[in-house]
């Protein structure tokens, strides 16, 4: 018998040496793994940075030149001086200024914060530049505030202003939930009161606009009206006067000039929507109110999920007949049925190991390779706890990944293990041989695997740190696999193998015999074996071309998302009438669960690697939940060419939701110049190009489009 030649120190040789110590540190190990995945958070994607944020500056009245010279250019120019900064872009309406501002894809996640906040102290240093009636620009850099809840809100018999007063009362019940970050309000018209007055009555009156309205300001004004002071306390005292609704406005005397006029004898007072109107929300076509709700970068969203629905259940028990509330989005079940998935995929891959290794080895042999598995999940998820990763969508892609190389290890020690029992070797010489004879080859094909994963989980882009987990978790869980495979998978293989195995002396069956002849043919015959593999090898590299590539495939979420872009100058009223079409043909179709819309903005976003639409009138966007994958591709294929025949003349897409980075229109061109009117010239000229392709679609010019005004030529003199 050959002996390889022993190690200085022999891991298997200690553990066996100390085995209270080492079962004792197997069952810690079990018992702290269990309880790290418990504590696990439950995400659906992992946390990236959203190197992206929006300023915006806007200037009631002014035309677009002005706006375009004299405040998108001048914010332009000072955001210059952001560091890492990638590209601006800017989109200048009248009286408006909307800048996008993007890091490059290598800035550290670290930097964002501090960058975003030196581009709000630029914004304010340059503020008092701008021209008088410019609002001071706002920046907004929150856009990783994923709202995986939302609740909608249908009422029937209640107004607008009773509904929101009603779902008021919800939200400060649910903030009271644990792990609630922010709870948003959706769909929420603002009112306004309107005091109309016939100009030829006050012209008979002799009555100024101005004195109306200072007359109404100053019996509105809020004003202390002083303290009380006795003996033994302090009184406040308390004025009346000031509005509390349309009625008492309606009701007030004015007292112009020394003459007192009833209000309602000189005009009307109503109570309207605010103009330009706020972005509306609807539910399954009908007007509704929303509520959206994200977690705290702390919570657990299975816990989480469970938490609010068991809060919304105690809480929507007050709310009177009428109101009807529908759940929008839940992200806790999305991510609870990839855990399931998960677990799933475990105890099959824990099945398929037990089969394989009692078939192959026996069923003491196999017993060691199998419960050598749930051993380095434990390591794993403690590892993982440590590193700060939870259980998200690219974390348990790696361990199920994972778990076809775990049990390597685990077999190779078992194998020489039973190698050396054939030949009548002890157990715990058998053991000690394992370590000497596998154990660094075994540390070397591990750290090759991982090294195949270093370009995942060094590259400095956006993609890299939302793949980051999967290097992280592969690492672990392989370098835990060879940990268990020396430490623990020989002292198993000693209370669970018999001390002597009968060695095989049988000849090799038909599959043996058959390879045996295979290889010998390849040997004898080695120029043609190269050439035959050559020729395989290039046509692989061919066939390769016919794949798809793509770096990351769509999400197997049953949503759609379709969006609704009319012409610039289009108003919210003729936005919200094409909406409402398309909402009656997805009412008729069965394949159908529930859909939301969102008019005059994008769609919340209700998951993290969402592409935001900006607020505007002529923007509308709706969420499809479709029964199944089956369903969801039925449905955009109909939508699909439902938007081409009857909707042509708006700029639409039809999209499944996409995972990694935002990435939005897959494929874009920018034409820049210092004149607009060429600029847009050869804008149109390459759509013209590009739209005769055969595999263009949605193709679609993103500004430049004009807009009709109405110029009114005022006689100064």
């Amino acid at each position: 018998i050959m002996h390889q030649p022993k190690s200085s120190f022999n891991l298997s040789a200690w553990a066996l040496a100390n085995q209270q110590l080492v079962a004792f540190l197997l069952l810690a190990i079990m018992a702290l793994g269990l309880v790290a995945y418990q504590k696990l958070p439950r995400n659906e994607d992992p946390a990236f940075t959203i190197k992206s944020a929006v300023v915006s500056a806007s200037w009631p009245g002014a035309s677009v030149a002005d706006t375009m010279n004299l405040v998108t250019d001048v914010l332009e120019k000072k955001l210059q001086e952001v560091p890492y900064l990638d590209f601006v872009e800017s989109y200048t309406r009248a009286g408006e200024a909307v800048i996008f501002v993007t890091l490059r894809d290598d800035t550290p996640p670290a930097q964002v914060g501090p960058l975003w906040y030196q581009l709000r102290k630029k914004m304010q240093d340059i503020s008092p530049s701008l021209p008088q009636g410019v609002s001071a620009p706002s920046v907004n850099d929150e856009f990783d505030d994923t709202f995986g809840t939302i609740y909608g809100f249908v009422a029937d018999g209640f107004s607008p202003r009773e509904l929101r007063d009603y779902v008021d009362q919800l939200r400060s019940g649910l903030l009271q939930v644990p792990d609630v970050g922010k709870i948003e309000l959706l769909g929420v018209a603002e009112e306004q009161v309107v005091l109309e007055f016939s100009s030829k009555q006050l012209a008979g009156l002799g009555l100024d606009p101005t004195q109306i309205i200072a007359a109404i300001q100053a019996q509105n004004a809020v004003t202390p009206a002083g303290v009380l002071r006795t003996d033994h306390e302090r009184i406040a005292l308390a004025v009346s006067g000031a509005f509390a609704d349309e009625a008492q406005i309606r009701a007030m005397t004015l007292r112009i000039n020394d003459r007192f006029i009833a209000l309602r004898d000189i005009g009307t007072v109503s109570r309207q929507l605010a103009n330009p109107p706020a972005p509306l929300f609807r539910v399954n076509g009908e007007p509704a109110l929303g509520l959206a709700i994200s977690m705290a970068p702390t919570g657990n969203m299975l816990k989480f999920g469970a938490d609010l629905r068991a809060q919304m259940a105690s809480l929507s028990a007050d709310l009177p007949h009428g109101i009807e509330i529908h759940q929008v989005a839940d992200q806790s079940l999305v991510v609870q049925d990839a855990v399931n998935g998960f677990l799933k995929v475990l105890l099959e891959a824990i099945a398929i190991v037990l089969a394989v290794s009692f078939l192959s080895l026996g069923t003491r042999a196999g017993l060691v390779v199998a419960a050598s598995v749930p051993v380095v999940l434990a390591m794993t998820f403690i590892g993982m706890d440590l590193a700060g990763i939870g259980l998200q969508r690219i974390s348990l892609g790696a361990l199920i990944i994972a778990l076809g190389l775990l049990v390597d290890d685990a077999m190779i020690t078992v194998e020489a293990m039973v190698s050396r029992l054939e030949h009548g070797e002890a157990r715990t010489s058998a053991a000690t041989y394992a370590y000497d004879s596998t154990a660094f080859p075994m540390l070397t094909g591990t750290l090759v695997m991982i090294a195949g994963f270093i370009p995942v989980g060094f590259a400095a882009s956006s993609a890299g740190e939302y793949c980051y987990s999967l290097f992280m978790v592969v690492l672990i869980s392989l370098v835990s696999s060879w940990l268990v495979a020396v430490l623990f998978s020989p002292l198993l293989g000693v209370w669970l193998l018999p001390e002597r195995l009968q060695h095989q002396h049988g000849e090799a069956g038909l599959v043996g015999r058959n390879f045996n002849r295979v290889l010998t043919l390849v040997l004898q015959r080695r120029k043609s074996s190269l050439a035959i593999a050559a020729i395989v090898f290039s046509g692989a590299l061919l066939l390769s071309e016919a794949l798809e590539q793509e770096f990351f495939p769509a999400s197997d979420r049953p949503e759609l998302l379709v969006s609704i872009n009319l012409p610039q100058n289009a108003a919210q009223t003729a936005t919200l009438a094409r909406t409402e079409a398309l909402e009656q043909w997805l009412a008729q179709q069965p394949e159908v669960q529930q859909f939301s819309a969102y008019v005059g903005s994008g769609a919340v976003r209700f998951y993290l690697p969402m592409d935001l639409l900006l607020s505007h009138e002529n923007v509308s966007q709706i969420v499809i939940v479709a029964k199944d994958l089956a369903a969801r591709d039925v449905i955009r294929q109909r939508l699909t060419t439902l938007l081409s025949e009857q909707f042509s003349d708006l700029v639409s897409r039809v999209s499944p939701l996409e995972l990694g980075p935002p990435v939005g229109w897959p494929l874009r061109y920018r034409v820049m110049g210092p004149d607009v009117g060429k600029v847009r010239e050869l804008a149109t000229e390459l759509s013209s190009i590009i739209g005769q392709s055969p595999s263009v679609r949605d193709l679609n010019i993103s500004s430049g489009e004009p807009q009709r005004q109405i110029r009114v030529s005022v006689n100064q003199t």
